[in-house]
């Protein structure tokens, strides 16, 4: 399934990075693309919204869509 995130707070490649982190220790076979200046996510994942969602979350940033 693919999930399309609107998050803000990612300012650097290492909030890239560990957005990209926590969604993968959820689903390890996750792909994620980020498009950092329009606080974009966008995740193919068989994990639910909700929980991909609240691990980016849980890393400090704002899930907004």
């Amino acid at each position: 399934m693919n999930h399309l995130f609107t998050v803000t707070g990612m300012t650097c490649g290492h909030c890239e990075k560990a957005v990209t982190a926590a969604i993968v220790r959820l689903d390890p076979l996750a792909k994620v693309e980020i498009e950092r200046s329009a606080n974009k996510v966008q995740v193919q994942s068989e994990q639910s919204h909700e929980a991909l969602a609240a691990v980016i979350v849980e890393e400090g940033y704002v899930v907004t869509g």
